[in-house]
């Protein structure tokens, strides 16, 4: 899965290094996009309206959700018609668990990573050559990814017996599939 923006630059990118990518648009840059088609005085309405496609449980709630949004967007076509368009792209995170889900919804964690690194390569200034950015920033993603690893702030879980409702999320989705 890669999270992006809709820069389709770097959609077209991607997908030459990548096989057949599952696309997420970034919920956060989706909102700004969809509030700029709206007059500021309308951007409350059209924002509950998003966001009450977001706090879906699962993908058919979601997606019956967005919808019901797109109908009450209709005073705003330009504002319905990203809605509807961006849908497989802004739904793509509901289909994984549960726990990963408020980490791939966006860029953000992506943004902080660089942030971290931008603030870290600031401090030492001027590096004599590649070799010491490359052991200066290696250090630092080691001291994330074990920030990361550690239990009470894990990332991502991905084993399944450290996934606290392993058994509800399966059930949830074999009757989202109509398989219960």
């Amino acid at each position: 899965m890669v999270t992006r923006d809709a820069h389709e630059g770097l959609k077209k990118a991607i997908a030459q290094v990548l096989t057949g990518p599952t696309w997420q648009r970034c919920r956060v840059r989706f909102m700004r996009n969809i509030l700029a088609r709206v007059p500021k005085s309308a951007q409350p309405e059209v924002a509950a309206a998003v966001h009450s496609v977001f706090a879906q449980p699962y993908m058919a709630s979601a997606r019956e959700q967005l919808r019901r949004a797109a109908a009450r967007l209709a005073s705003h076509p330009k504002a319905q018609a990203l809605l509807v368009e961006a849908e497989d792209e802004i739904l793509a995170y509901m289909a994984l668990p549960e726990s990963h889900r408020r980490r791939m919804h966006s860029t953000n964690p992506l943004e902080r990573l660089n942030g971290e690194l931008k603030r870290r390569s600031k401090v030492a200034g001027v590096f004599p050559n590649p070799a010491s950015v490359e052991r200066l920033l290696g250090t630092v993603l080691m001291e994330i990814d074990e920030d990361w690893q550690a239990a009470d702030r894990r990332y991502l879980i991905f084993d399944a017996e450290a996934e606290p409702d392993a058994d509800h999320a399966q059930s949830n989705v074999a009757a989202e599939c109509g398989d219960a």
